[in-house]
């Protein structure tokens, strides 16, 4: 039986805490910051748990 691959996409997304936990970054800071406000892009610092309806399916792409 062939080894599993990991999605390489999906593995630069996210990552997997010491913990277990998938984390992944909020969307919308990355460019186009001009027209945002300063407490809009303080608000998406930081990563965020992958919500629980995607779990299983990142989990599975990411060969867990």
């Amino acid at each position: 039986m062939p080894k599993a691959k990991t999605r390489r996409s999906v593995a630069k997304r996210f990552k997997v805490t010491g913990s277990g936990r998938i984390r992944r970054e909020q969307a919308g800071a990355k460019h186009l910051k001009v027209g945002k406000t300063s407490r809009r892009l303080r608000r998406l610092k930081g990563d965020e748990d992958v919500s629980r309806g995607d779990r299983t399916r990142v989990a599975r792409m990411l060969g867990r």
